[in-house]
Formats: C-alpha cells, sequence, structure tokens
C-alpha cells in the first residue's frame, strides 16, 4: 500500500490516480496494457495488441493512452454548471404559454423570486421565551424560509400547491451553485437579500441569515425517484435507491465521473440535499414508506448533509408520513411587501425581455399593485405566489386588466394554456425559414375547437375521479387521450401515431409525465375543468351528489362550479345551495356528516360567489338554513378542527347568530357571562409538572369572591361599537394611556406603531372578521373598552352597584380555565389539538370564537387555550414568591397575558402558563375577555386560603 502524497490517503500500490482527490500516483508497476489484447511485463517492455499503439524507450512531451479520469474540480463545476441552467431556468409552460413560446422570454428565476416566510412553532417558542419583550411587528414574526433551513439541519416545508416550495428549492439551488461559480446573478448575496418590506417607513431590514457557506447543493424530485428508483413493492429502500437514483441522473447529464468526487465530498464535507415534492409520491404499493425509509437511511450515511424535503401541508399532517427528526416549518401566504416585490421585479424583468421602456413597466407594475391592492378578493389571490404569478402573466399579456374572482382568473389562464397547448406551432431554422408547420390541433382534427375543451373537461373529471390520492394531479393515460381525440377527428388521415407524434411537441394545458402519460400543469386547473365538466352535465344535483359524500377529493371543484354556473345566471349558485343543504335542521336533530359538510361547503359557495348584500326574501331563508347549520357544525365539533375553522369563517360572511359573538338588538355587545363562584383553587404549577416553567410556581391555593366572566373573547363586531360610539375620543377612559403619553386627543400610538390611529390596525381575513377575536389590541385599548361598556351597562341596569366591567385579574383567569381541580388544560389533563386552537391544530390563524366546544373550562368558559393571548390587567411579577397580584391600573408597567395563540406549542396553552408584555404593544394575536365585578374583587390575587 502507499499514500497519495496530495491528500494523504491510503491507496493500492497501481493506483494510478487518488481515489480520493484524483491526483496522478507516481511509482506505479510498469504495466501497459494496449490496444486489444496486448499486455507487457518486465523492465522496458513493451507491447500492443490489436489496433494498439507501442511506445518504447524514453519519451519526451506528453502521451495520452485511453480516457484518463477528469480532474474532480473540473467535473465539480460541471455539475454546478448543469445545475444552474437547470434550476434557474422558471418554466411558464403551465403559467404564461406566450413565454413558453419564445425561448427568449424565458423567464429567469433570479430576476423574479421574493424571498419566502414561514409560520412555525419553533418560531412561535421563540417568541414567547424571555426575551419576548422587545417589540416586533407582524412580518418580523414570520421567519425567512431561508432562516429555518439555516438552523434547521432537518427541514420539512409545508405549504399548498402555488406556495413556492419549489421555487424555493430551485433558488436555494441556483444560488448555492452560483455563489461556487462566481456568478453575480445568483449568489450568497442573492440568496440572504433582505426580506420585503410590509412599510414603507420601516426601518431598514437586515440580510437573511445564512452560516453555512457555498454548501454544495443537490436536487431531488421525489415523484422521479418514486417512479425509477424505488424498490419492488415490498422491499425495504435504503440510502443505496436514493444514491443509485442520483447517479443514475448524473450520467443522464453525461456527469457519470462526479459520481465518486460528490459521494466524497458529501460524506467529508456535506452539502444540501433538496428533495422537493413529498405529496406527489403516490400511496399505491407503500412508495411513500418507501420513500421515508431511503431519506432517513441517506440522512444517517450522510450525516453532515443538511437536509430540506417540501410537501403539500394537509398530506404531510398524516402521521404515517412524517419523517422522525425532522423540524416542519409552514409557509406562509404573501404578505404585501412580498406582493409588492414580485410585481416590481416581475415587470424590471419583462421590460428586458420585452424592450419596454423602464418608465412604463414601472408604470404598468403601480397599475398592477393598484388593482390588487384595490380589491379585496384579488389580494386574497395574490397571497398564493402562483396565482399572482398567473394575474403577473395575465396583466402583462392581456391588456393590464385582472378579473376579480378566481374562477374568472382560472378560466382566463385556461384559456391561454389553451391557446398555446393546441394553437398552430410553426419551426423555423437558423436563417428564419419557416421548416414546419403545425395546424392548430382543432384545424388538424377537422373539429370545433369547443369540443376539444370539452374533451379537456371530461378528461379531467375522469382523472379526478379515479385519482387514487386527492392531492397533486392525476396521470392521464396517453391512450385515453388519444383515443378521445380520434373520436372527435373527422380528418380520415389523422392516426394514433401521428397524434402521438404531435402531442409530445405541445406544451400547455396537458403536459407529458414520461412516456404514455400526460398530466395538467397543477391540481388547480385539474379541479378547474372537472368542474366545467359538472357544470355541463347534471348540475347542481352531480356536484352536490359528489361532494356530500367524498368532500375532501370535489370541494374545490364543487366550489368552482359554482362560481362558474353562478357567471352565467345569478341563481345558479342558490340552485347549488339548495342542492348541499336542502333542509331545516330541528333542535333536537343530530347533524348527520353528510349534512355537515354539505352546509360548509354551501356556505362557501355563497361567500365566494353570492352577492350577499342583495339577497331576496326567498333566499334569505336558504341563508338562514346554511346559518343554522354552520352553527350546529360548530357547536357538535364533529367535523376536524380546521374544517370548524372554515364553517366559521364563513358564518362570520352570512351573519352569525350565535349569542355571546355579535351585538344586541340595541347595537351593544351581546354578552353572555360565565358565573365562576367564590371559593379556593389551586393556582401555578406544582414541582413536578415537568411542562412547568420557574415563574409559575410555587404552587399555592388562592381564595377569590364571585365573578362573572365572558364566554368568549370580545370579538370585532363587539370592539367595533366601542370605536363607532366615539370610545377613542373620551379621555377618562385613557387616564394611564395619556399619563404614558400614549394616547392624545382621540388617537392612540402602539409602542411598535407609530402611526396615530382612531381604531384598531387592520390585519385583514380572518383577523378582522366579526366573529373573531379582536387582535391587535394594546393593554390601554382594552382598559378603555372595559370602563366604556361599564358605562353603558350601569345605565341600563345592568350592572349591580358593586359592579364593574374590568380586565380579569391573572388569578380570576386561571381560575375560569382550571376550575377547582387543579386541571392542567381547561378540559382536563392531556393535550389534544381538537379542543384549542394552538400549533398542533393547524389552522395557522385566529378562529371564530367557539369553534372548539371540546375545550370546555369546567365553568362553561370558551377559547382561554389557544386562538388569541389575552390581556389580564394585572402587574408582572416574576413568580408567585411573595406575590402582590398588584392591579393597579396606571403606570406602563409589563402586564400579564395569559391562554397562549393560534402559533404556540401545546406547553404554552397550559392554564398555569404565564406570559407578559408592555401595555402599549400590540400583536396580531392579543385579544382579550373581560369579568364583571365588585371592587373589592379586584385587588384579591394576593388572598391565601
Amino acid at each position: 500500500m502507499k499514500h497519495c502524497p496530495q491528500c494523504n490517503t491510503q491507496l493500492p500500490d497501481d493506483a494510478r490516480f487518488c481515489l480520493n482527490c484524483g491526483a496522478p500516483q507516481e511509482g506505479v508497476s510498469q504495466t501497459t496494457v494496449s490496444g486489444d489484447g496486448a499486455i507487457a511485463q518486465g523492465p522496458g517492455a513493451v507491447a500492443a495488441g490489436a489496433g494498439g499503439a507501442a511506445v518504447g524507450g524514453d519519451v519526451h512531451g506528453d502521451v495520452i493512452i485511453g480516457e484518463l479520469p477528469q480532474d474532480p474540480a473540473d467535473l465539480r463545476t460541471a455539475y454546478l454548471n448543469h445545475l444552474f441552467e437547470t434550476a434557474g431556468a422558471l418554466s411558464l409552460s403551465g403559467i404564461d404559454p406566450k413565454a413558453a413560446s419564445e425561448a427568449e422570454a424565458r423567464l429567469n428565476l433570479g430576476a423574479v423570486y421574493t424571498s419566502l416566510l414561514t409560520l412555525t412553532s419553533e418560531e412561535c417558542e421563540r417568541l414567547q421565551a424571555r426575551e419576548r419583550l422587545a417589540p416586533m411587528g407582524r412580518e418580523q414574526r414570520r421567519v425567512s424560509a431561508l432562516a429555518q433551513l439555516d438552523r434547521q439541519p432537518r427541514l420539512v416545508l409545508l405549504g399548498e400547491p402555488g406556495s413556492g416550495k419549489s421555487t424555493f428549492v430551485n433558488f436555494c439551488a441556483l444560488c448555492l451553485a452560483g455563489e461556487a461559480l462566481g456568478r453575480e446573478e445568483a449568489n450568497l448575496a442573492r440568496l440572504t437579500k433582505p426580506l420585503p418590506q410590509d412599510d414603507e417607513d420601516e426601518k431598514e431590514p437586515q440580510p437573511q441569515p445564512w452560516s453555512h457557506g457555498p454548501l454544495l447543493p443537490l436536487r431531488v424530485l421525489l415523484r422521479d425517484f418514486a417512479a425509477r428508483g424505488l424498490p419492488p413493492a415490498g422491499e425495504a429502500a435504503t440510502a443505496k435507491h436514493l444514491w443509485d437514483f442520483i447517479a443514475a441522473e448524473l450520467r443522464s447529464a453525461a456527469l457519470g465521473d462526479y459520481e465518486k468526487p460528490l459521494s466524497q465530498e458529501l460524506l467529508k464535507r456535506g452539502g444540501l440535499l433538496l428533495l422537493d415534492g413529498l405529496d406527489e409520491v403516490p400511496e399505491a404499493e407503500r412508495a411513500r414508506e418507501q420513500i421515508k425509509q431511503a431519506v432517513e437511511g441517506f440522512a444517517a450515511t450522510f450525516q453532515k448533509c443538511r437536509i430540506l424535503v417540501t410537501s403539500r401541508t394537509y398530506a404531510y399532517q398524516q402521521q404515517a408520513w412524517r419523517l422522525p427528526g425532522f423540524v416542519e416549518a409552514v409557509l406562509a401566504p404573501f404578505g404585501p411587501g412580498q406582493v409588492r416585490r414580485f410585481v416590481d421585479r416581475w415587470y424590471v424583468h419583462i421590460a428586458q425581455l420585452r424592450g419596454l421602456h423602464s418608465d412604463d413597466a414601472q408604470g404598468r407594475a403601480e397599475l398592477l399593485k393598484r388593482a390588487i391592492f384595490g380589491s379585496d378578493r384579488l389580494r386574497e389571490l395574490a397571497e398564493r405566489p402562483l396565482l399572482l404569478t398567473l394575474m403577473a402573466s395575465l396583466h402583462a399579456w392581456r391588456g393590464g386588466s385582472l378579473p376579480d374572482r378566481r374562477e374568472e382568473l382560472y378560466a382566463d389562464t385556461v384559456d391561454l394554456l389553451l391557446d398555446w397547448w393546441e394553437r398552430p406551432k410553426v419551426v423555423r431554422d437558423a436563417q428564419g425559414r419557416v421548416t414546419v408547420q403545425q395546424p392548430s390541433l382543432a384545424e388538424w382534427l377537422q373539429v370545433d375547437r369547443a369540443r376539444v375543451r370539452a374533451l379537456l373537461d371530461e378528461l379531467a373529471y375522469q382523472a379526478h375521479e379515479s385519482q387514487p390520492d386527492v392531492v397533486g394531479t392525476a396521470d392521464v393515460p396517453e391512450g385515453k387521450l388519444l383515443s378521445g381525440l380520434m373520436r372527435l377527428s373527422q380528418n380520415p388521415t389523422v392516426n394514433p401515431a401521428q397524434l402521438v407524434s404531435y402531442l409530445s411537441q405541445r406544451a400547455g394545458l396537458l403536459l407529458p409525465r414520461g412516456v404514455g402519460v400526460y398530466t395538467f400543469p397543477h391540481r388547480t386547473f385539474q379541479e378547474y375543468l372537472a368542474a366545467c365538466h359538472l357544470t355541463d352535465h347534471d348540475y347542481p344535483e352531480k356536484v352536490a351528489e359528489l361532494t356530500r359524500a367524498d368532500p375532501n377529493r370535489w370541494r374545490e371543484v364543487a366550489l368552482l362550479a359554482g362560481a362558474k354556473a353562478a357567471r352565467g345566471t345569478a341563481s345558479a349558485i342558490w340552485s347549488l345551495v339548495d342542492a348541499l343543504c336542502y333542509h331545516d335542521l330541528g333542535a333536537q336533530e343530530e347533524q348527520a356528516a353528510p349534512d355537515a359538510w354539505g352546509a360548509l361547503l354551501a356556505g362557501q359557495a355563497l361567500v365566494e360567489s353570492a352577492a350577499l348584500e342583495q339577497v331576496s326574501e326567498r333566499n334569505r331563508t336558504k341563508v338562514g338554513r346554511v346559518a343554522a347549520h354552520l352553527v350546529r357544525v360548530l357547536e357538535a365539533g364533529e367535523l376536524p378542527a380546521v374544517e370548524r375553522a372554515a364553517a366559521g369563517r364563513a358564518l362570520a360572511r352570512l351573519g352569525d347568530p350565535r349569542p355571546g359573538v355579535g351585538l344586541r338588538g340595541d347595537g351593544l355587545p351581546d354578552i353572555v357571562w360565565c358565573d365562576v363562584p367564590a371559593g379556593p383553587f389551586m393556582m401555578g404549577s406544582a414541582d413536578d409538572d415537568k411542562m412547568a416553567y420557574g415563574d409559575e410556581k410555587p404552587q399555592r391555593q388562592v381564595n377569590l369572591p364571585a365573578f362573572r366572566i365572558t364566554k368568549y373573547p370580545v370579538t370585532n363586531a363587539q370592539f367595533a361599537t366601542f370605536v363607532r360610539a366615539g370610545g377613542y375620543a373620551e379621555k377618562r377612559y385613557w387616564t394611564a394611556a395619556a399619563q404614558e403619553q400614549v394616547w392624545s386627543a382621540g388617537q392612540v400610538k402602539a409602542w411598535n406603531d407609530d402611526a396615530l390611529r382612531q381604531s384598531l390596525y387592520d390585519f385583514g381575513e380572518p383577523f378582522n372578521l366579526d366573529n373573531h377575536p379582536v387582535v391587535g389590541v394594546t393593554w390601554y385599548e382594552a382598559v378603555a373598552f372595559c370602563r366604556w361598556l361599564t358605562e353603558q351597562l350601569r345605565r341600563r341596569g345592568e350592572l349591580g352597584d358593586n359592579e364593574e366591567v374590568v380586565l380579569p385579574s391573572e388569578a380570576q383567569w386561571e381560575k375560569a380555565a382550571r376550575g377547582p381541580d387543579g386541571r392542567i388544560y381547561p378540559w382536563g389533563n392531556d393535550p389534544d389539538p381538537n379542543r384549542a386552537n394552538y400549533t398542533d391544530t393547524g389552522i395557522g390563524t385566529t378562529s371564530a370564537a367557539g369553534c372548539f366546544p371540546g375545550g370546555v373550562s369546567p365553568y362553561g368558559v370558551e377559547d382561554l387555550s389557544g386562538n388569541v393571548w389575552e390581556w389580564c390587567r394585572t402587574k408582572w411579577e416574576d413568580s408567585y414568591q411573595e406575590y402582590r397580584g398588584d392591579g393597579d391600573l396606571e403606570g406602563d408597567d409589563g402586564r400579564v397575558l395569559r391562554g397562549g395563540a393560534f402559533f404556540s406549542s401545546v406547553s404554552l396553552v397550559r392554564c398555569a402558563y404565564r406570559n407578559f408584555n408592555y401595555p402599549g404593544l400590540r400583536d396580531w394575536n392579543y385579544g382579550f375577555r373581560v369579568v364583571a365585578a365588585s371592587p373589592s374583587a379586584l385587588d384579591s390575587d394576593l388572598l391565601g386560603a
């Protein structure tokens, strides 16, 4: 054995090149093989076989013998160049046909990419740690996807279709490759560019974190790996299967020699493995289980590699899909700053591609931004990166106008895609001469284009109906497509072989997916085309039948079918509502699952497609029927929590009739009070509670007088009455705020919001829906509301002489939550995401008050765990040692917050968990509820029994 002089790797004596660094080796045995079958041995021996060349004696100059192994550094550069080119081309074949038809108009990913943000449990726990007093705006809470990748060596990035998961994978690969190659257009500086700002007056943002340098990126499409790299069904998959697939991909790119240097670099120095599309792996034959095995094995073998996996959110929430040891992060919708940045970059790049003057491009960008932010529905669509790209494409290529409903947007986009897929195609040579000219598909088949479109609608419906999974796009067998087109054809010269050749050169509404299979560019289009088929066949009965029986498969199809039909005639949406939710619900009648799902979809269809501001008396009855069913959905708690939250959102738009969430007939908040009797309870956490923090100790018994507390947090509708009544202008409500100079002349300035406001900051839907807890409330605003409500109720004789409306003390809040038995959560001692809105529940925003009937406390109080943090009047103290329970309303001391919020971890939604912040801080997860108590009870927290 010998050692390489370059890297000291131990090598066989006859090794001519180092197996590690590739350096040529000296002192090899004098054996020469050349030509065919020749061999020579011994000093000076020379031999040559058939076709061989022999060289003897001393040789001066270069002698090339066969193909010597390439330099690993050159192979690495070739690999990075290949990755840079493939990752950097933003394919618009499923988005923008005009761009896809012209090579010079293909977008560059680096030119238009906009940083993505996430909402994660880890981020939320960090925000609730002891450094949580630092003021943070909403956007800062949404940690970037890159920051998550920087901090987590094993990360699963989750998001809905079109949320940017694959784009993030490609952009990471592009920038890391570009950094290694010294490219200016994409590199680490571009990767870490500061996040977009939501408000123009925000301070100068900082670059995103990335502390790992130019890691070697390795990108794998998991659907391709499942199709070509997994072992037979029933056989366990290993790291070798994944590696063999990677090696095969290298060989297909003429980079087979790079396999060994690549594995050595990943083993010794690490890299970044990007595994895209776990949700696109079919469930058939346990392919997903095999994928998990392969990924786990790879992670164990290549321990220095960081690994990113992407998946659709709801799909990955199934326990069987989850990868042990991987942290989850969820992509957030685009915020205003991200939308603005994308539009600006889009038009700068379009100007370069199309030769537009920069002023013209900037003007068009402003028009698009004005259109988006001038419409609630377009703003909602723009939160999804895919749909924003579609809008930008339509705006650029269709004269600058946009539809304001997603069904119309899909319709326009499908028209664009169909036009590209079947229109005439011209191929030119290098001199620009036409060499091949294909007619449009409709012209070639000699049929009307509408019949071609109807066939695609039918194929989409059939594929959607028979698709084994309810995620991703379905496969459309080539045979089914060909037979359908052949049936349409009126051209006797057309044969299946010609059709295969024709379709292989097409992109647009159908895309080839391997041999003999086609698919739609996105599930959105598959669903829309299936909806179009259903509107033309047995509408609305068939739509309702399918949706009530299998809502997870057909819900989007049903909503789009209703919207399409309603665009033709307004009464069509009401026909669908009748079919989905067709009978009144008796007071004692049990709601069957199909009725619950039918009501949910009926409510969503009305919100999306009906003119609710102009409802006839007859249709008002239908709205009432749907609302009554939705109330039962919330009260019964039978549907999953995410669906109950959706029902609550629909109910907000239809009019929520439940007591305690809206207004009374006289316009005041409709309060439902829950009585909490006098007596002792155990406050704080026991020493043996493993989730307890030090500030929850020592646990002790506290004796409180009786009080009343609201069943739900104060809602947006209820707080709005205070605003409309001029509550911000009444100085008597704002004594402490005025003293601390955060209130003046009817305007409030929050500590982390410099704007002077006469009402709350609007965080948009769903945070601003009437039946959701009010958020963005400073402690001072909550106190002012209490003083105003005290006056209103006392004036009407609804408060006793010894009662006033106040924020609960810390002890009152905890007793209302846990009762006399010291339970850990309001419902008992075991966490349950179906009983409260926290991270594990998967909603990701506030939910309507009362969505979690299973989480009710012993005194009938709801939503005490999760949803929103709730202000208490008590000043913060670090522990219960010598606890005073100071409820003095003056001063700027930190005030207690209780209950956790929609993004809180399970430990933060315990009854005993304590939090606090400065009273002048507003946040999109801070709300409050109120108590009615006698003044003598207001300072009783310190009383021990």
